[in-house]
Parts: structure tokens; C-alpha cells; sequence
């Protein structure tokens, strides 16, 4: 039995790497102000500091992406762990026994119940695999430590009684393997959050440990059974956040995001991990929890005020990632298994897997940004919260960042037109913005933008080139993934800044259900979505050149793709053009494609032929849920916070 008082993750120096971390940002940042004060310096001084300011925005969290991507690849191109820097290596999953009760979790909401209970199935059925190759009795017992709930908020009658008839099939087909539950709310009070913590008030005392999972999450055996034992191992850790790679879509824009989330994600990640240390993010999904800590800390308050920016927290995970962290628990990112390819072993990448599905078109991905930028707007309100770790307001801050330097670019280049225009045709004998200093930064910073990608795609030439076709594949799928990268930029800048006026107007949108299946998008509806996105790139151009040509050829990145905003939608949205990059000219290809893990073969089959719905039987009854064990998780407060007085201590076993 695995000792249950051992020490904590060691994370060496970690003081010193967030301030180094933070040093570089700021002194870059400072040199790029530097240069821009003289670009501006013969503006008025209005003009300079709202040029100035915006500009420090931009560089900084530039700056900051750009430091991330180089701890990340200097960690990765070393093979160390990103937390104890030590040489990462892969452990047997099964090398110690299980000693805890984990609770495999899946709320959905209107889910399509086929592709829904093909994934859960298959993430249990690699469970059972895993548990098999290290003998009959693991086999045996994995049941008696490991359940699975799946959670519905579904309200539609005729879809939750599709869904029922699906988990009663996969109870019988899973039975005296895993214990496989069903609960349906009547109501969906609190969305995802509140299906969860429904479930932890119900059943909660029963498990030392939940993982999460979306209704597109799929996760292996191998890496279950790590992160179970790996929550073993150190008791003071509270949540260990994977990171999932999408996979699983054929239209173009999701090979290129499969692409670029394999190159550039497993690099990033380890960056991330390096500095926040114990301090990690929550993404909501493909993660374990430690129930009872969950349960004492994790309870979400209401925020005072009318939805957009009051309500009910819609990005959940983050503030539950900080309550976590305030009430003493550790929360890492585990980077493993996105770390096991570029070990190069193909075995390794095959078993440790964590995946889940993306949008299969730009339509569908601004959709659900447009959810997640007002859930993160409302982080802004927590920044101030009573207890909270510095690197926890960080994450809110960034979070809502992330959206907001899109209106803050956008400001600055309209800024930026406007001065150019007014210099082109005003009576100043000295140029306002000095051509050659602006070409300089300019280039610098489109510099330090491409900067992660290219270090990304080094990283993988040298690492594990054959999982992408080869090196000279892995090249031109990156670079014209770069290319698409900066054409849709423009387009994501506008619907983004769109997003956030609408926010800041008081304009609230419902968190729905996302469509996960692929979709080829009309010419109609992509022209509803994009028409005046293209206007204004015109307008913007056309201005431009008859004002001040030199300065259309420099802003080009930005015009070109807000001109090209509906045909980039339109076929970035189609499966054919998917198809024809992919196999035709055979580009495009990620590890999920090349090497076929074991769990995508097992989800495609299953998708393919259990379940057709015409023939699905209805009459199999449902399994009651298990006896409940009812706790208690109480709201946090945001405004006042007692620090714990005592140390964590194992939990006491509770009575099943």
C-alpha cells in the first residue's frame, strides 16, 4: 500500500522562475515602449500616450507568450519535467495498487447520445484493458475502485429517453465490469457546474477522487490509472488538469487546429506548467479532482448584479481552480501525455492519451469563444477576491485578457491608420511616424509573434518528425497552418471586439449546447456572419491606398483577411477540402492520423456500427443510481476568507 503522508510534488525554485519569468517580460516590454516612444514622439500628446498605452497592452502579452513558448521549448528540448525538472519519464501505470474510490464523471446537455456513450464507452473499455494487461485479479477488481456517472441535464423528454435507452445498453454490455450510473436532473439550475456539484453533494463522500470528462472528452486507461495514482501519491495535491489534443474532425479548419494543437500545445503546456508551479488552471474537462477538497472549497457563489457580467459564473473552472488553491490544495498541469510523443515512443503515445473534440468550423469556434469571453469578462469582478493566490488573479486577468487585446489591437491599428492618413496628406514638414523605427518594431514584433510556432515545429523536426509524415511534411503543413493562422487573426480581432462590445452594452447570451459534429456551412450563413467583416476590410483598404499606399502594404496582414473573411469561412468549413490536403497531397497529418491510438480505433468503431438508432433496444431497464451519501459543499465567499489553520490530512474512509 502506497504511502499516503508523502511528500509533496517538488517544484524547486519556483519563486525564482516566476520572477524570472516576469523580469524578461518587463524588460522586453520596456524596450518595446522604448522604440515606440519614438515612433511616436512627433505626435501630439494625446496621441502619444493612447498610442503608447495601447502598444504596452499588445507588446507585453506578446512578450509574455513569447517568454512562455521559450521556457516551454528549452524544457521540452531537454525531456525534463516542467515541475521538479527532473528527466520525464513515463511510469507503469499499474506500478502500485489502487487504494482509493474514483468516480468517472460526465454531465452533458443535449448531447448526441451516439457519439456521447461511444467515447465514454470506449475511454472505460481502455480502462478495462489496461487493468487486464497487469493480470486477472487487476482485471477483477478495477470495478471496485473505479465508477462511472454520467450526468444529464438533457430537458428535452423524446432526447433524454434516446439517451436513457443508450447508458441501460451500456450497463448490460459493461455489467460485472464497471458499474455504469444514470441521473437526470429536472431542471439544469447552475449548467455544468451545478449538475456537478449536485452530484457531489449526492454522492460525493463516496469517492476520494472524480475526473471530468465533456461529452467529447476521451481519455486511455494508462492515463486514468496515472492520474489515480499519481493523486496516491501526494494527498496535498487537490485537481491535475491534463492537457487534451483534439482530434476527430475532417473539415480543413479542424485539421489545421488538430495540427497546430499537437505541434505547439504539448510545448506551451510545459511553458505554463514551469512558472504557475502549483498554481495551475482549470479547464473544465479531462481532469481529477480530489472530491472532499472539492466539496469544502469549491462551492460557487452568485455574482451580485444582471448576466452579462453578473449571475451565474459561466467559466466555472477557472474560479474553482483558484478556490481550490486558496484553501491550501495543490493544482498541477500534468503534461505526460502530450509529452509522450515526443519521446518517440510510439508504444508510450498509443496508451497515454488525453483528447477531446474542437468546432469543426470558424463559425461554431466564435460561438463558443463568444460563451467563454463573457464567462472570463466576469473574472474581472474576482480579481479583488479576499484570499486569493497571485497566480490565481493572474489567470483571471489573462483569461479576460485573451479577448480583450483583441479590441485593444484593433484600437491601435485604426489609431495607427489614422495618423498614417493624417501625415500623408497633412501640412507636418516632418513625418509624424519615422518609416524605418515603425518597419523595425513592426517586424519585431510579427517576430516575437511566429516565434512559438517556429519553435514548436523545430521541437518536433527534431523529436518525432515521423508522426507527422516526415520532416519536410511536418514543414509545409506548418507553415501553411501559419499562414491560415494569420489570415483568420483579423477575423477572430473583429468578432471578438463585436463580443465585447455586445458584453460591455449589457447584450447576455445563453450557454447552450455546442455542436460537436461536423458542419459545411453555407454561402448564405457565412456571408450573414462575415458580409460586414468584409465591408470594412474594404473600406479599411480602399482608405488606406488612397491616403497612404506605402502604409496599406505594411498593414496587408491585417486588410487581407478581413477582405477574404467568407471564402476562408466557407472552405476552411468543408470536408472535402479537408480530405483532399490531407490525403491527396498529404498534409496535415498529427499523431492521432498517423499512429491511430488504440482508443480512437476503438471510439471509430463504435460510433460506426453499435449503435444504430432504429435498432436500438428501448426496453432494457435502467440501474438505480447507488446509495446516496449526502455532504455538504457550502457557497464561497469572494469578500471575506479565513486561512485554514490546519494541515491536510488523508481523508477518513467512508462507509459504501
Amino acid at each position: 500500500m502506497p504511502d499516503l503522508h508523502a511528500l509533496t510534488p517538488s517544484i524547486p525554485w519556483l519563486n525564482g522562475r516566476r520572477a524570472l519569468l516576469a523580469v524578461t517580460v518587463l524588460a522586453t516590454s520596456i524596450g518595446g515602449c522604448i522604440a515606440m516612444a519614438k515612433v511616436v514622439a512627433n505626435l501630439p500628446m494625446g496621441w502619444q500616450l493612447t498610442m503608447l498605452t495601447l502598444f504596452a497592452l499588445t507588446f507585453s502579452w506578446i512578450a509574455l507568450a513569447f517568454w512562455g513558448a521559450i521556457c516551454g521549448f528549452v524544457i521540452c528540448a531537454l525531456r525534463r519535467d516542467p515541475l521538479s525538472l527532473r528527466r520525464q519519464t513515463l511510469v507503469d501505470p499499474s506500478a502500485s495498487l489502487l487504494v482509493s474510490r474514483t468516480a468517472l464523471v460526465m454531465p452533458i446537455y443535449a448531447e448526441p447520445p451516439v457519439p456521447t456513450i461511444a467515447g465514454l464507452e470506449a475511454t472505460c473499455r481502455s480502462l478495462l484493458q489496461q487493468a487486464s494487461k497487469h493480470g486477472a485479479s487487476s482485471a477483477e477488481t478495477i470495478g471496485n475502485h473505479v465508477e462511472v456517472f454520467i450526468l444529464s441535464d438533457t430537458q428535452d423528454t423524446t432526447l433524454a429517453h434516446q439517451e436513457a435507452a443508450h447508458v441501460a445498453a451500456l450497463q448490460q454490455r459493461l455489467a460485472g465490469q464497471l458499474a455504469i450510473h444514470y441521473r437526470r436532473r429536472p431542471n439544469n439550475d447552475g449548467r455544468k457546474a451545478g449538475n456537478i456539484a449536485e452530484f457531489c453533494r449526492r454522492w460525493g463522500r463516496r469517492y476520494d477522487y472524480m475526473v471530468v470528462l465533456d461529452a467529447d472528452s476521451l481519455m486511455s486507461g494508462a492515463t486514468l490509472l496515472h492520474l489515480i495514482h499519481r493523486m496516491q501519491r501526494q494527498p496535498s495535491v487537490g485537481l491535475i488538469q491534463t492537457v487534451p489534443i483534439p482530434v476527430g474532425q475532417r473539415t480543413l479548419f479542424g485539421r489545421f487546429t488538430q495540427l497546430a494543437s499537437a505541434i505547439y500545445s504539448p510545448m506551451l503546456a510545459a511553458g505554463q506548467s514551469f512558472w504557475q508551479g502549483d498554481a495551475a488552471n482549470y479547464w473544465g474537462h479531462n481532469a481529477i479532482i480530489r472530491t472532499r477538497a472539492f466539496m469544502a472549497n469549491a462551492g460557487l457563489p452568485t455574482l451580485s448584479g444582471k448576466p452579462p457580467l453578473g449571475g451565474e459564473l459561466l467559466s466555472h473552472d477557472f474560479v474553482e481552480a483558484a478556490l481550490l488553491k486558496r484553501g491550501g490544495w495543490q493544482v498541477l498541469l500534468d503534461t505526460s501525455a502530450t509529452a509522450a510523443v515526443s519521446h518517440q515512443d510510439t508504444n508510450a503515445s498509443a496508451s497515454h492519451n488525453s483528447f477531446e473534440a474542437m468546432p469543426s468550423n470558424l463559425l461554431d469556434f466564435a460561438k463558443r469563444d463568444r460563451r467563454w469571453l463573457q464567462g472570463n469578462l466576469q473574472h474581472l469582478r474576482l480579481l479583488t477576491g479576499a484570499g486569493l493566490h497571485p497566480v490565481s488573479r493572474l489567470h483571471f486577468l489573462f483569461g479576460a485578457f485573451a479577448y480583450l487585446s483583441s479590441l485593444v489591437w484593433l484600437v491601435l491599428l485604426l489609431c495607427a491608420s489614422i495618423v498614417v492618413g493624417y501625415q500623408a496628406i497633412g501640412p507636418a514638414s516632418h513625418p509624424l511616424l519615422p518609416t524605418t523605427l515603425s518597419l523595425v518594431l513592426l517586424s519585431v514584433t510579427l517576430a516575437m509573434l511566429v516565434a512559438p510556432k517556429l519553435l514548436g515545429l523545430l521541437l518536433t523536426c527534431w523529436q518525432c518528425p515521423h508522426a507527422y509524415g516526415g520532416r519536410l511534411t511536418l514543414i509545409a503543413s506548418t507553415l501553411l497552418e501559419i499562414l491560415f493562422a494569420a489570415l483568420i487573426a483579423p477575423l477572430m480581432m473583429a468578432w471578438h471586439s463585436l463580443f465585447i462590445i455586445n458584453v460591455l452594452i449589457g447584450r447576455a447570451i445563453d450557454w447552450q449546447t455546442q455542436h460537436r459534429g461536423e458542419r459545411s456551412l453555407s454561402w448564405r450563413e457565412t456571408w450573414h456572419h462575415t458580409g460586414w467583416v468584409t465591408i470594412c476590410g474594404i473600406t479599411w483598404a480602399a482608405t488606406m491606398m488612397l491616403f497612404s499606399p506605402s502604409a496599406l502594404g505594411w498593414l496587408t496582414p491585417a486588410w487581407l483577411g478581413l477582405i477574404g473573411a467568407a471564402p476562408l469561412v466557407k472552405y476552411s468549413s468543408s470536408a472535402t477540402w479537408g480530405s483532399i490536403i490531407s490525403r491527396r497531397f498529404g498534409l496535415l497529418l498529427t499523431p492521432s492520423t498517423t499512429q491511430k491510438p488504440a482508443l480512437l480505433k476503438a471510439y471509430a468503431a463504435l460510433v460506426r456500427g453499435r449503435y444504430p438508432d432504429k435498432r436500438l433496444p428501448i426496453c432494457l431497464p435502467l440501474k438505480a443510481p447507488p446509495p446516496e451519501l449526502i455532504g455538504d459543499m457550502p457557497c464561497q465567499s469572494f469578500r471575506h476568507y479565513a486561512q485554514p489553520s490546519t494541515a491536510h490530512a488523508p481523508p477518513a474512509k467512508e462507509p459504501y
